[in-house]
């Protein structure tokens, strides 16, 4: 087992809560040459309503659409260009992020711009936007207008009745119904002190740092922290979704229900997803690529949540491989849960979760998500403390992870694509004879 180490993952950091909500986080990295300004919000399709879905999102576009002070969305990216800097905005399932990165010498200027734009926005030009925003979502659709994007299918199947289903984008019909009146009152309840972590990293003094993050957050409210329900899980059997769709290949997902990110067993989990896919050497893109040649995009992610999980197996695959790359993939699973990966397999994926993090370092924006969705989920991890903790695993309690994912009360399989010959009922019976560990 290879030991952590703590001198080059030695990230210096301050945590500082401000008087109205809300938290400054600022990672000095003096060795580069830019610094990094990002606010995180408590926001994102997990906390909306069926009616609202999609409102953070489009919530995310039109904040760059101008204030009092800088008139419009052009007016708003030549004041950041200006600085050296390039607006950037997310929305994801529970978190928003909104962030530029610019030469040292122009935070002073940058942050008070930065404010303005995210608290008090003018809401110009809906219509333009939705207009933007309705070819995002037609890119998920197919030529009927159904939904198509494996990942946002398979994400309904798993929480047919909870928001962690819906997509972040909503649908058209949504999107048409968002007013003035509609933004405002959800930019009200998610854009205060209690929902927004403030990060400065990069090349900037800690003191420094730490009041442009309270002049970012003084133009807020104190408002009150947003709060969701947990997914319950009381699925008792495989559930499949089919979907016929043209297109040049199958777009396969084979997902199993995880555990949340602050769960005991989150440390075995990254280890396990590290040993499945952390580059081309390891057991799913040799199994599946190297020798059989089945795919040539394959990939396994762990996409976590404050309170619940997924682990997903990801392919693209020719129509007539699609119940062959299922069944090689469900076998793997099974194997991980039986055999547990090698002792090479895991001293090569800690090696390389150390590297990683060493070199984060090189990056202010890496190091500001770290920091800033670790304080905003209250579950902050330093580098060192992320390394430590996949040091002390075993194979034993990877081995046990695998075993509880690899259930079928678990899993859950979507497959996009034209699933002619009987290739569906294939996929099917698959499914249907898997038993887990």
């Amino acid at each position: 087992m290879t030991a952590p180490n703590p001198v080059k993952l030695d990230v210096r950091f301050q945590v500082r809560e401000h008087d109205r909500g809300g938290s400054v986080v600022v990672v000095p990295q003096p060795h580069l040459h830019r610094v990094h300004l990002g606010l995180y919000v408590r926001t994102g399709s997990r906390f909306e309503s069926p009616a609202r879905s999609g409102i953070s999102h489009f919530l995310e576009h039109m904040l760059y659409r101008g204030t009092a002070r800088l008139k419009d969305a052009h007016a708003v990216n030549l004041a950041f260009e200006r600085l050296g800097g390039s607006l950037y905005a997310a929305t994801q399932v529970d978190w928003a992020l909104y962030s530029v990165s610019m030469p040292p010498q122009n935070l002073d200027a940058a942050a008070p711009l930065f404010a303005d734009v995210l608290s008090s926005p003018l809401f110009p030009d809906i219509e333009i936007e939705k207009g933007i925003v309705r070819e995002e979502i037609l890119e998920d659709l197919d030529d009927e207008g159904r939904q198509v994007d494996a990942d946002n299918v398979s994400r309904a199947l798993i929480y047919p009745s909870h928001p962690l289903g819906l997509t972040i984008t909503g649908t058209e019909k949504h999107v048409g119904s968002f007013d003035e009146p509609m933004l405002r009152a959800h930019h009200a309840k998610h854009y205060c002190g209690e929902n927004l972590v403030v990060v400065v990293s990069g090349a900037v003094a800690p003191e420094r740092g730490l009041d442009v993050g309270a002049q970012v957050l003084d133009a807020f409210p104190r408002g009150a922290r947003v709060s969701t329900t947990a997914p319950v899980h009381d699925q008792q059997k495989p559930r499949t979704e089919l979907l016929e769709s043209i297109s040049s290949q199958t777009e396969l997902r084979v997902s199993f229900r995880a555990f949340s990110e602050t769960a005991p067993e989150r440390g075995a989990l990254d280890l396990l997803m590290r040993t499945i896919d952390d580059g081309m050497s390891t057991r799913l893109y040799h199994r599946i690529c190297d020798a059989q040649g089945l795919c040539y995009d394959v990939s396994g992610n762990y996409d976590g949540y404050e309170d619940d999980g997924v682990v997903d197996l990801s392919a693209g695959v020719q129509h007539a491989r699609a119940a062959q790359v299922t069944g090689e993939l469900l076998d793997m699973m099974v194997e991980l849960a039986k055999e547990g990966p090698t002792e090479e397999e895991l001293d090569k994926a800690r090696q390389r979760r150390m590297w990683e993090l060493v070199s984060m370092q090189d990056s202010a924006e890496d190091m500001g998500l770290l920091f800033g969705a670790g304080v905003l989920f209250e579950r902050l991890l330093t580098p060192t403390q992320l390394y430590e903790r996949i040091a002390r695993v075993t194979r034993d309690e990877v081995i046990a992870v695998a075993r509880g994912l690899a259930r079928p009360e678990r899993l859950n399989i979507v497959a996009v694509g034209m699933l002619e010959g009987g290739e569906g009922k294939r996929i099917k019976a698959a499914v249907k004879t898997f038993s887990g560990a």
